[in-house]
């Protein structure tokens, strides 16, 4: 609501809020717990479960982009959709090097995927982004 009143365009996060705010929404990052539910509850049936730390994303049917604008060029809606597409097969890593943090370091080398333990790390904002995160060195 505040980037429609402002005249920006927003993503929705865990739900299509494209009804709160339909002139500033492009699109709504929605959580499905549905697939890791089932998983948890037929691993507990079978004797299987066990406890960890589970990183479900689009390539375990638990996150999606969901009501892409209207307005959003065709082009763009087909990268999603290919993008998409390779996070689902593994073709397609969003975290994959090089990234630098707001100061210029580089925290992620060239072509390298990050893989879970990195993502855990995360304390720091990307290039581009100005500030510091709380309770980073």
């Amino acid at each position: 609501k505040t980037a429609e009143e402002r005249g920006a365009r927003a993503f929705g996060k865990d739900g299509d809020m494209s009804g709160f705010a339909p002139k500033a929404h492009l699109g709504s990052a929605v959580i499905d717990w549905a697939p890791y539910y089932t998983k948890v509850v037929q691993d507990t049936l079978d004797g299987k479960w066990q406890t960890g730390n589970f990183w479900w994303g689009v390539k375990e049917g638990a996150i999606d982009l969901k009501k892409i604008a209207d307005d959003v060029p065709q082009e763009i809606k087909d990268k999603v959709e290919k993008a998409k597409a390779g996070m689902k097969d593994g073709t397609f890593a969003v975290w994959t090097g090089p990234v630098k943090d707001n100061a210029g370091k580089e925290v992620l080398e060239a072509g390298k995927v990050a893989d879970d333990a990195w993502l855990r790390s995360i304390n720091f904002y990307v290039n581009g982004i100005e500030g510091k995160v709380p309770g980073a060195k």
